[in-house]
């Protein structure tokens, strides 16, 4: 109050100054307004003022008056209550935008956010500080350099234990081509994000990811990579003419820590409010709902015209994104995988597999196959049982593409099932 005081004060003996120094032509009103921080229109009419109410005049009649542009009370309740009610594990961000979007709510972010804070129901935010950084720059065009993590956290609130969410991101943009709920981070869950990344928008150009060890070997710990030795991941890469580049500056790791926090913020409360409580009812709603959203609100558009992606062709990306590993035959004519025993069945063009090298592919979903160079020799269920598909889906090379082929795949093994989607493979 005493410096209310002194500053009226001090208000007033300047406001007298200019006024005498105007009066004797010693200032135009512009400049005298200049003095007072005032336009000379507004000088003027403080004169006015000033001889017919004396020092009462100067003071600002909008003091004690509502503003008309104030924002309505029974708005400003209703707003809170239903943060209360509703939203209170939203950011003041998602909150606003989920008002407008199911609300009919007209008024601004600012006032929303104001109002929580004297309100007491959010906290203002702390000023960021820290030395200066400089942000990288993005690559120009999508389909130049993707990111893939994994980030645990409770993501569906029902559930009593945290899920790993997997996101594949472009850079050019920021949009999110894959994300998906799973118990844990690993190579079949990376196959998943590729597999349906490039089914979806094409090859791509370089993979940015952590040095996780599904990723890559890394001979000592926190040290440099070992890209001589590599992982199934790598391998897939490798045949498929993709730059696998390990993450060892913190910028990118910035990127994508940024874009779980914002992911962290809003998919959990949005999982409440839509009451999904199982992973398979939360993944369509990523797939269907929370992607698009969030591609829509916080995408970029890319530096440049055009795409870096090209066109995937060649033998199915089943047979390509998938563990693959070596085994001999048994005098049976049987492979041993992970104490199973898969039995080649007989073949037109090779009396027996006694002792021969065979590759085994494990998909994402579980199923097996047996293939001997590029032919495919017999597919399996998770749990070693034939599936009896037709000769076409045996010989991948120039047969059926990703979806055609693990379409067979099912209807094979599930005749009365569900039609195939991406989010199965």
């Amino acid at each position: 109050m005493r410096r209310t005081s002194a500053l009226w004060e001090v208000f007033v003996l300047r406001f007298e100054e200019a006024m005498e120094r105007y009066r004797k032509r010693r200032l135009t009103a512009e400049e005298a307004g200049e003095l007072l921080g005032l336009s000379g229109r507004h000088f003027r009419r403080l004169l006015v003022r000033y001889e017919d109410e004396g020092v009462v005049g100067l003071r600002d009649r909008r003091l004690g008056k509502v503003s008309p542009r104030r924002a309505p009370a029974a708005e400003l309740r209703r707003m809170q209550m239903l943060y209360q009610e509703r939203y209170r594990d939203f950011t003041v961000k998602h909150f606003h935008e989920q008002l407008v979007k199911r609300h009919h709510y007209k008024l601004s972010y600012t006032v929303t956010r104001l109002a929580l804070q004297s309100a007491g129901l959010v906290a203002p935010h702390k000023r960021r500080g820290g030395t200066h950084r400089k942000r990288r720059e993005r690559r120009p065009l999508p389909g130049m350099l993707l990111f893939q993590d994994g980030s645990s956290h409770r993501w569906i609130g029902a559930l009593d234990h945290d899920l790993d969410l997997i996101v594949t991101l472009d850079d050019a943009t920021g949009a999110i081509y894959s994300a998906f709920l799973i118990e844990e981070e690993g190579t079949m869950s990376s196959f998943r994000g590729l597999c349906e990344t490039i089914a979806a928008h094409g090859l791509f150009r370089s993979f940015y990811t952590d040095r996780g060890s599904h990723y890559f070997h890394t001979p000592k710990a926190k040290g440099p990579v070992d890209k001589s030795r590599l992982t199934q991941i790598g391998r897939a890469l490798s045949q498929l003419g993709i730059n696998h580049i390990p993450s060892y500056s913190p910028e990118a790791r910035g990127r994508m820590e940024r874009v779980f926090g914002t992911i962290q913020n809003r998919l959990p409360p949005e999982l409440r409010l839509a009451e999904i409580a199982t992973v398979e009812a939360a993944n369509r709603y990523l797939t269907q709902v929370f992607v698009p959203d969030y591609n829509a609100r916080f995408a970029v558009p890319a530096a440049e015209q055009g795409s870096a992606f090209i066109p995937y062709a060649g033998r199915p990306l089943a047979d390509i994104l998938c563990v693959q590993e070596s085994r001999q035959v048994g005098r049976d004519n049987c492979v041993l995988w992970k104490g199973l025993s898969l039995q080649i069945p007989p073949q037109r063009h090779r009396h027996h597999y006694v002792k021969a090298s065979v590759r085994v592919h494990e998909y994402p979903d579980g199923l097996l196959a047996i293939f001997d160079g590029p032919s495919c020799l017999a597919r399996f269920t998770a749990d070693g049982k034939p599936i009896d598909v037709p000769r076409a889906a045996l010989t991948p090379l120039g047969g059926p593409g990703l979806m055609d082929l693990w379409t067979m795949l099912r209807v094979a093994h599930n005749p009365t099932g569900p039609a195939t989607t991406a989010a199965d493979i």
